[in-house]
């Protein structure tokens, strides 16, 4: 167990830095016109902002805060399909919507990889459950029950 929590600190100080050069490439790839554009500017008045700072720090903080959930949430996927390649031998899932499969005891798991308990709202939780339907139907092992299925989907649900 010991190899397995170094090989974990290994990846993470790897590729830590990934996130952070993903982070600082979105800043630097703002386009002010262009994020104005899609922002509401009654909302503006009703927040109160006065000033051009206030409206710039408001929606670059927005902007980051959006751009650094949905980095994050990548770089915790390739974590955690890291991890489960060393302990199962699993691997990156080819299924729209799945992102990691692997086999345990003659049954394949597929899993979405969500980085956060309130990561979507009830037609998303319902769109995630025809992909794992279809994940589930089209996985070439035939040992792959119900019963499995059902566990996966119900973490996906709590957001686990």
């Amino acid at each position: 167990m010991n190899l397995l929590i170094d090989d974990v600190m290994e990846y993470i100080k790897n590729s830590i830095s990934i996130f952070h050069e993903k982070r600082i490439a979105k800043i630097a790839a703002l386009n002010l016109k262009e994020v104005l554009k899609k922002k509401n500017p009654y909302l503006f008045k009703v927040k109160y902002m006065r000033t051009a700072e206030e409206i710039i720090k408001d929606l670059l903080n927005a902007y980051i805060s959006s751009s650094e959930e949905t980095m994050f949430g990548d770089w915790l996927e390739g974590l955690a399909i890291f991890i489960n390649q060393k302990v199962y031998s699993g691997w990156k899932s080819g299924i729209k919507g799945i992102d990691l499969e692997f086999d345990k005891k003659g049954i394949r798991y597929i899993a979405s990889i969500k980085s956060g308990p309130n990561w979507g709202n009830s037609s998303q939780i319902r769109k995630y459950g025809k992909r794992f339907h279809y994940g589930k139907k089209n996985t070439t092992n035939k040992q792959f029950s119900n019963a499995d299925y059902m566990y996966q989907w119900l973490l996906l649900r709590k957001g686990e």
